[in-house]
């Protein structure tokens, strides 16, 4: 199959060009920098623009998961057009030119968030669920998608990804949280009682790799575990695998002084269920977060499905 990426040289995308390369597939990544594809991308092509795309070329599938950090720095007004620019407006471009080829892919699968939902307190959520609370994170995830459906105007499948924090050995969000705890500065945020919802790298592969084998999966998926945790309960087990200590809380004023509006992203959460992604026969290789962090940590579980 002939696949085109977008975001392909972050930690997703390199997890997923390095399974794909595996089966088979050819794997085509749009990036700002093609000439550092085929170093981070096993066995991908990169491109700068997708008019160099043509003929036999085309993708059969396409896979947008660009998107520049969304928690790397407070949202300023300059921040936010660059989280929005490089998602909502890419995927603009990126279906408008899907709209105009004779031959169209099969399917889009394009990345969202689970900060679609906005702080969900203790309410069970699932992808039924409307945006609890809005906030600069739910409206982007939220245009984000509506840019996506469009290519839905043109015949395409379009399966929508709302994805949890994802744990690997190989970056994200355990990269930023492993340096305080390691210095044995870590602890809850807050009160610690927001849910957290996460996925281990090999089912955010193992999951998108589902979705595009699956003619019959459309709209959103979530893409996390089953079982949630509160963010208490993940800071003691990141402390037990990492052998340090989790005693400097962090109080959720000097929080929100420092980030302002970001910090929904470590003070809100969700308690997210993925209801129609285990509904959609997708079977979860990390359900519990203790043995996901053990298979990161002691295993060096970074991709491998």
């Amino acid at each position: 199959m002939r696949i085109l990426l977008t975001g392909g040289t972050g930690l997703i995308g390199r997890a997923l060009c390095k399974d794909w390369h595996a089966q088979g597939h050819a794997l085509t990544v749009w990036s700002r920098r093609p000439q550092q594809v085929p170093a981070l991308c096993s066995g991908a092509r990169g491109i700068a623009s997708l008019e160099e795309l043509s003929g036999d070329e085309l993708p059969d599938a396409v896979v947008n998961l660009a998107g520049a950090p969304i928690a790397d720095r407070p949202w300023t007004a300059r921040r936010r057009k660059l989280l929005w620019d490089s998602r909502v407006t890419l995927t603009r471009t990126l279906v408008d030119w899907i709209g105009k080829q004779q031959k169209k892919p099969d399917v889009l699968i394009s990345g969202s968030a689970v900060g679609w939902y906005g702080d969900g307190g203790d309410r069970p959520l699932d992808e039924s669920s409307p945006q609890v609370k809005e906030d600069f994170g739910s409206r982007l995830c939220l245009a984000w998608e509506q840019e996506a459906g469009r290519a839905g105007e043109h015949g395409v499948r379009v399966a929508l990804l709302r994805t949890a924090p994802v744990l690997s050995s190989e970056g994200g969000m355990l990269a930023r949280l492993q340096r305080p705890f390691r210095l044995g500065l870590g602890g809850r945020l807050g009160n610690g009682r927001q849910w957290m919802p996460w996925i281990h790298i090999a089912d955010e592969v193992g999951l998108i790799d589902h979705l595009l084998r699956s003619p019959a999966c459309s709209g959103p998926f979530n893409a996390c575990a089953p079982q949630p945790v509160r963010n208490a309960d993940f800071t003691r087990e990141l402390a037990r695998v990492l052998r340090r200590p989790a005693i400097l809380p962090a109080p959720a004023w000097v929080l929100r002084m420092g980030l302002g509006e970001m910090s929904v992203l470590l003070l809100g959460g969700q308690r997210l269920a993925p209801r129609r992604t285990l509904e959609s026969g997708y079977v979860f290789r990390h359900e519990n977060l203790g043995r996901a962090l053990d298979d990161i940590y002691q295993h060096g579980g970074g991709g491998e499905v």
